[in-house]
């Protein structure tokens, strides 16, 4: 089936695709997760996706976009997954007074996830200085020495993290 622009914009016409292609979609995300709780999650989030987010030059090969869009999906998930893990795994190695309430991991688990989504993107050493920088609270001079390069690069890096994260804030709000 081939949906041209206009057509895809409409109501009725993202119905049509969602029932030509829903349950197509459904396997291969279960099939890509192993799961079929997230995998009809992940399925209804494509859908959402395309209903807030028009198609421009016409859809030719829908389950290609499909798997597109799916495909950014499932490796947000599973970025998401393995962050969660991590943050599990500190929190379970702390002393008993220490762990957070259910109420404050959920607000931290959820501020980390929007830290991994903002730094997303960037290359290794800019992210780097930057969490060195707000996180540990290290010096642009001791930055520089970890990463083996000079004070003004580091600079750079943070500068470049800084201004990409403006800019990925400003395209979500």
């Amino acid at each position: 089936m081939s949906i041209s622009e206009s057509e895809l914009s409409s109501t009725h016409d993202i119905d049509l695709l969602y029932n030509d292609h829903h349950h197509w979609l459904l396997n291969w995300l279960r099939k890509k997760l192993g799961c079929p709780h997230h995998a009809a999650d992940l399925a209804h989030d494509t859908f959402v996706k395309i209903m807030l987010k028009p198609v421009h030059g016409g859809l030719h090969t829908p389950r290609a976009y499909l798997t597109t869009i799916a495909h950014g999906l499932v490796v947000d998930h599973i970025r998401r997954k393995e962050l969660e893990y991590a943050y599990l795994e500190i929190i379970t190695s702390l002393p008993e007074p220490k762990i957070p309430s259910p109420e404050t991991r959920l607000i931290l688990l959820e501020t980390l996830i929007r830290i991994d989504i903002l730094l997303t993107g960037l290359n290794p050493k800019a992210r780097s200085a930057f969490l060195m920088s707000r996180l540990d609270g290290l010096s642009h001079a001791e930055i520089a020495v970890c990463l083996g390069t000079s004070v003004s690069s580091v600079e750079k890096y943070i500068a470049t993290a800084l201004h990409h994260c403006y800019r990925v804030n400003r395209s979500v709000i």
